[in-house]
């Protein structure tokens, strides 16, 4: 049969290593009868040495030196006196600091520091804390009738504006602007801020100018709210004149006008009774005579 000498396939047969490096394996073995013929079996040449392990690399020399300076001792005194000499002079600028202030506040000098708009400071404003109680609520009413000026004045240039749109002249514009731009830093400096300090120092000089300038005030807010037709024709100012002028041919017009009337009526009427009573304290609290004494005094020292 011609199967009968078939190798098995299932034999097990001898394992052979390429790489290593055995004695005769490169000689040819005994004659093998497969299938009726001759057969030499040879390994293949193994002269392969196997390589010595290496250490993995992961880019990580940890035998290399970390080169981190180090200060000398030197370098830390150094340090330490530089230090030192900083605090010594932020120290000394801070005393000096201190007694310029309670240097001021002896002469009775107040620093003042802007404090309102808080999203913009511009001007010192802080009531609650250096206006007596008792003259806290009067102060509280003056500075509304400041803001009422910059409400009226401002609601002035938006109907002006609009006059300006429907009747064409662009001069009352221009006049309703400066009223704005020179008629509140004015009113600030000449009349709040001279009671806002007569009312914190008591001074009597301080009372006067506030009198003065006050009146002037008023009878500012009393002419806006008539508006007689002496400036180009009373136009650029809404008071009632103008606004029954005007209502005649633009309604909507006339009705902004009437509004600024109104306005300005109430910030009369609130200045006036602000104005009074800032005068009874003055002639209950003997501010009065004392300003006269202080008058006879200077002019005393004038003639001599």
């Amino acid at each position: 049969m011609a199967g009968r000498y078939d190798p098995n396939p299932f034999d097990e047969e001898e394992q052979v290593n390429p790489f290593s490096n055995q004695a005769g394996r490169g000689k040819a073995s005994g004659p093998s009868h497969y299938g009726g013929g001759a057969f030499y079996t040879t390994n293949p040449t193994s002269g392969l040495s196997s390589l010595p392990p290496e250490r993995a690399d992961f880019n990580y020399d940890r035998s290399a030196p970390i080169d981190i300076p180090l200060d000398s001792a030197a370098d830390l005194k150094k340090k330490e006196r530089e230090l030192q000499a900083k605090e010594a002079e932020l120290r000394k600028r801070e005393q000096e600091i201190k007694r310029k202030e309670e240097a001021a506040a002896r002469a009775g000098i107040v620093l003042e520091e802007k404090n309102w708009p808080p999203f913009f400071p511009i001007i010192h404003h802080d009531i609650a804390n250096e206006i007596p109680i008792h003259l806290q609520k009067l102060q509280y009413v003056a500075f509304t009738t400041y803001l009422g000026l910059v409400l009226c004045l401002l609601w002035n240039i938006v109907a002006v504006t609009a006059a300006w749109i429907k009747l064409g002249d662009v001069k009352i514009w221009f006049l309703a602007i400066i009223y704005f731009v020179s008629g509140v830093p004015l009113a600030h400096l000449l009349w709040y801020r001279p009671l806002y300090r007569a009312f914190r120092s008591e001074s009597a000089f301080k009372f006067t100018w506030f009198f003065l300038f006050y009146l002037l005030h008023v009878a500012f807010c009393t002419f806006a709210a008539v508006a007689p037709p002496i400036v180009f024709k009373g136009k650029s100012l809404t008071g009632i004149l103008p606004a029954i002028d005007v209502i005649s041919n633009h309604v909507i017009v006339g009705v902004f006008y009437f509004i600024g009337f109104g306005l300005f009526c109430l910030e009369t009427v609130l200045s006036v009774w602000v104005l009074q009573q800032v005068y009874m304290y003055f002639r209950g609290s003997g501010k009065a005579a004392q300003m006269k004494r202080e008058t006879a005094r200077g002019v005393m020292r004038a003639a001599i």
